[in-house]
């Protein structure tokens, strides 16, 4: 391999490749060829008929620098035309677009599979489309995956530098005009960060359509709790046919736990290097996704940028036929020199969500938070449970039994006036524990109806009683229950570079155990929110022993937290915790 850091990873066997044409899709059976696929074919039963006649160069080898091949299904519009390309780039198959695993998960989150040709890789944009309007598509395995050859890495520099290079092979061949562009959502999303920081000459625009991009941070330790259950669930997607090796990130969690270990710093991506053109999605609702997604928007060195947050979760975005084809003006734009108005889109757009099924979304702005969203501290009162403008003078302490019932402590407001917060929340909490020398806190922001009913809003099409089970206590991703954060105590160090008045960013270098009944400040910084309450509706805090939200997506656990004994809140004197929120005014 070409990057010095694979000399420290470590490795395990990748998962074996089924070559049936089934595992991974009717196309997946490997063999270089070109082939014409005609207007009106049906992929696989289930499937869009294809809009247009599309030249498939299959299983097309690209040599790296280093001499590794890997392979790339392209997808060209039959023409003399030099055409720009779309690329996806991720471990997952470039011909499973029929697979029965994605097949059945568009089925449970209730999209079907009728929106797509087939020949689309998870996660990424449907040739069919792209081509009918004038673009090649292409689909790589990255190094290690299928026939690809090399070990497969997972986020950071090795990644990178074969992205660059597949660029650049691209913009050479005598079909393509010289412009390329990374799209696509979760995977798709975050390797754009690592791959355009390294500055391909012919990478013209990216297009992130949700994406974390810190390793340590934002996957294996959010907030310096370890979790390694979505990690294996996406290991197995590492699968070879030439016996390859895997980055084994659940093993390099135990041999380096912290996140000054090098294998950890180049899974830190830098957006401020990019400086192409760049369309940035979000939301507030993906808990894998969000806080990356905002903290490289914040920092992206593109002057040519836009951010639009909505209010679903990225799949049904993404392949919503309003917003690819507003995506297309975007890339018509910039790859194909089209004189359109896309110069006009305002560079924020975001969304305002009141769990009632009436949003607002789009909204235009200048930056983001607004700039009428003014950061407003709310205290926590010990005795009433309540939250208010003004600190108790005293230590009002609030205990409770870390994984017993309840297991956490809760303040509430009722809004006087109809009431929205727009921007970065954060908690600073005074805690302390007994019977133990460390403590993981939860927090969870709810809205509360008139009645005093928790709010929720399910952000995918299904809402039957499977998905109800399932987002419950889990599956975040599909169900926006508000805006959360969490933390170790004794991963609590700031960094002092990186830290602002609103969102507080973690060292995590060194650990710092707690002595019994020390009380120590937490600042957790919590996910951006954009979020409304009517007069008479309630905001509650939660803080909790537990990971309440669950996992990321069905059939995967959430973290297990390190808690032992009892937690106690402070909340007055020199121990005020309180909620900082971003008020909009108006």
């Amino acid at each position: 391999m070409t990057v010095k850091i694979t000399e420290e990873m470590i490795f395990s066997p990748s998962f074996n490749y089924l070559d049936n044409g089934i595992e991974h899709g009717v196309l997946s059976p490997f063999e270089t060829k070109e082939v014409i696929l005609k207007k009106g074919q049906q992929i696989a039963e289930g499937f869009k008929p294809l809009s247009c006649d599309i030249k498939m160069l299959k299983d097309t080898p690209v040599t790296l620098r280093d001499g590794v091949t890997i392979y790339a299904d392209i997808y060209l519009p039959v023409t003399e035309e030099k055409v720009p390309t779309l690329i996806a780039w991720s471990p997952y198959g470039k011909s499973a677009g029929t697979a029965p695993r994605y097949k059945n998960l568009f089925n449970m989150l209730g999209m079907g599979n009728t929106w797509n040709s087939g020949l689309t890789k998870f996660e990424a944009p449907d040739p069919a489309y792209w081509v009918q309007h004038g673009y090649a598509v292409c689909n790589p395995d990255m190094r290690g995956i299928a026939h690809s050859e090399g070990n497969t890495t997972m986020l950071g520099s090795q990644e990178a530098q074969d992205g660059y290079d597949l660029i650049e092979w691209l913009a050479a061949q005598s079909w393509s005009n010289g412009k390329t562009a990374l799209t696509g959502t979760s995977y798709l999303a975050f390797s754009q960060w690592y791959i355009a920081a390294e500055m391909p000459p012919h990478l013209t625009c990216i297009n992130p359509t949700e994406g974390l991009s810190d390793g340590y941070r934002d996957l294996a330790f959010i907030g310096g709790i370890p979790d390694t259950n979505f990690i294996e669930r996406l290991a197995v997607n590492h699968v070879s046919a030439k016996h390859a090796q895997r980055e084994d990130l659940a093993k390099e969690m135990q041999s380096a736990p912290l996140a000054d270990a090098p294998i950890w710093q180049d899974k830190v991506a830098d957006p401020s290097q990019i400086t192409i053109p760049a369309f940035v999605i979000a939301s507030y609702s993906n808990t894998l996704h969000t806080m990356g997604t905002f903290r490289s928007w914040r920092t992206l060195g593109s002057k040519e940028k836009w951010l639009r947050i909505h209010d679903r979760q990225e799949w049904p975005y993404y392949y919503d036929q309003e917003n690819t084809e507003e995506l297309r003006r975007f890339f018509d734009f910039y790859l194909l020199g089209k004189d359109n108005d896309w110069l006009t889109t305002p560079k924020v757009r975001y969304s305002i969500i009141d769990f009632k099924g009436t949003n607002l979304t789009d909204i235009p702005a200048t930056a983001f938070p607004p700039t009428e969203s003014v950061t407003t501290k709310y205290y926590l009162n010990g005795q009433s449970r309540t939250l208010q403008l003004t600190p108790e003078q005293n230590d009002l302490p609030v205990s409770y039994l870390a994984g017993g019932l309840p297991g956490r402590t809760s303040f509430q407001m009722t809004f006087d006036q109809d009431t929205q917060f727009v921007g970065y929340p954060k908690a600073k909490l005074f805690m302390s524990v007994t019977d133990y020398n460390d403590l993981d806190v939860f927090v969870w922001i709810q809205k509360l109806d008139r009645r005093g009913n928790v709010l929720s809003e399910f952000v995918v099409p299904n809402h039957g009683a499977a998905l109800q089970d399932f987002t419950q206590e889990g599956a975040s991703a599909l169900r926006y229950k508000g805006a959360w954060g969490r933390l170790r105590a004794s991963m609590r160090n700031l960094d002092t570079k990186l830290t602002t008045p609103e969102i507080p960013a973690y060292t995590f270098d060194q650990v710092n155990k707690l002595i019994e009944n020390e009380i120590v400040a937490l600042d957790i910084v919590l996910s951006p929110l954009g979020l409304a309450y009517k007069a008479g509706e309630t905001l509650r805090v939660v803080v909790s022993s537990k990971d309440e939200l669950g996992s990321v997506m069905p059939g995967t656990p959430g973290c297990t937290p390190d808690n032992h004994g009892t937690h106690t809140v402070h909340t007055g004197g020199q121990y005020a915790s309180y909620i900082q929120l971003p008020l909009l005014n108006k």
